[in-house]
């Protein structure tokens, strides 16, 4: 018997791997958290499956997403981005994750944890809705508008609140599981 899941990733087996495995688990570590949001960020205007498909290329052309070389990048590495098909070549999105690296230092100079940082606007512990539909999950709440407007006043870029819920989504900030899809449950598993 197949597991009910989620309608959201349709048949793509990709798709489908990343709602059984990624999408909603708890994640706590600064590093991975910075690469998620990047990544969200990257998806504004696009569909999520368009960032997925080249989510190993961005790790790649990002140097793992580690914030100290991000902020370290000249313009002509950035050109160097500029051309490369294995992610999306947007200037704005490309010079705003260097521009995110620099304040994700900028959180962590100040001796605050970027996991700290965020996790705060949910308490520290993730929301759990009890949803029987996809039409009833909000595209933002009171916790992403004001998570966007901190991550704003810091320097970061591409981070308003519809892009900010979508990142609390996959990172576990928000279980918006269906009650009926198997992973609501087992997601909550992976709270601490």
């Amino acid at each position: 018997m197949e597991n009910i899941r989620c309608p959201w990733p349709g048949k793509d087996p990709l798709y489908i791997h990343y709602h059984d495995v990624d999408w909603g688990v708890a994640v706590y570590d600064d590093r991975a958290l910075f690469a998620k949001l990047i990544l969200d960020g990257a998806q504004a205007g696009l569909s999520w499956i368009t960032i997925l498909k080249k989510r190993d290329n961005y790790y790649q052309a990002f140097d793992q997403f580690d914030p100290v070389k991000i902020a370290a990048y000249d313009q002509k590495k950035i050109d160097q981005l500029l051309q490369n098909p294995g992610i999306v070549r947007n200037k704005l999105k490309v010079n705003a994750t260097v521009t995110n690296a620099r304040a994700y230092l900028e959180i962590a100079s100040r001796g605050d944890s970027f996991s700290n940082f965020l996790w705060n606007y949910v308490d520290h512990k993730p929301i759990v809705n009890q949803w029987k539909s996809m039409n009833e999950a909000p595209t933002s709440t009171k916790e992403s508008d004001a998570m966007s407007k901190a991550l704003k006043q810091v320097g970061f870029k591409f981070v308003g609140t519809t892009i900010v819920y979508a990142f609390m989504q996959a990172v576990g900030m928000v279980n918006d599981h269906l009650v009926s899809c198997f992973r609501h449950e087992e997601v909550i598993k992976t709270y601490r």
